[in-house]
């Protein structure tokens, strides 16, 4: 389902070049969840938007159910991501002028769907799902901060997305409330079957996962329990 070779992200600081991934190599099987844990400044972040297609490499290609995104034009990027990947963010990115209801039909309408009433209807059961059956007409200043979360996961599962990414999902959440956060994420996403990647810093968090990838000086440094050779 996700394929990444030889990729490599280095930005310019100060006119100099200032490498912040090398030679990164992954393969993701359909239906995998994978976390990849580092500390700050290891390229975590970094990596999820190459994996994404949210940001172009330096080096390397990635594939994303068989789609190599270099061929692809932003715009094409763009199309692609809203049909097939879903997002959840630490700072959850909700539109504050927008309902939670109204939030989690963004990405339908973007895909040119539309807020027909069979789309309202699922928008609310997702919302059902993760516990807001009762919050539908709220705006995101009137949902706590674990409410918040829950609109955003409903959202990121609104277009039946089949890989999702979620950088620190629970970074800003205390322990009991990202607990269930991500107990939420890993029900639907077994329902769903999609493919789940996952960027934290948590140990706990990314003992979950099917496995683990690690990263250190924005190189894979041991992969499921193997340590890499470099």
């Amino acid at each position: 389902m996700i394929l990444a070779d030889g990729l490599g992200k280095t930005y310019v600081s100060g006119g100099r070049p200032l490498p912040v991934l090398r030679d990164v190599n992954l393969r993701i099987s359909q239906e995998e969840f994978v976390a990849i844990l580092g500390p700050s400044g290891s390229g975590k972040t970094t990596l999820l938007g190459l994996l994404a297609g949210l940001d172009k490499p330096s080096t390397g290609r990635v594939h994303l159910d068989g789609v190599d995104l270099s061929t692809l034009t932003e715009d094409e990027r763009a199309g692609f991501r809203v049909r097939n990947v879903g997002f959840v963010f630490q700072t959850f990115h909700l539109l504050p002028t927008l309902t939670a209801l109204e939030n989690v039909l963004v990405p339908l309408e973007l895909m040119g769907i539309g807020p027909a009433q069979g789309m309202r209807e699922g928008a609310a059961e997702l919302l059902e799902r993760v516990g807001l059956g009762d919050r539908l007409g709220h705006y995101p200043a009137q949902l706590s901060g674990g409410e918040q979360q829950r609109v955003a996961l409903a959202r990121a599962f609104a277009n039946r997305p089949r890989i999702l990414f979620a950088d620190e999902p629970t970074g800003n959440l205390d322990q009991e409330t990202g607990g269930r956060a991500i107990e939420l994420t890993e029900a639907l996403n077994r329902e769903a079957r999609t493919t789940l990647v996952l960027v934290t810093h948590d140990l706990a968090l990314a003992g979950r996962a099917h496995r683990i990838v690690r990263l250190a000086g924005g190189r894979v440094v041991e992969d499921s329990g193997a340590v890499v050779k470099q």
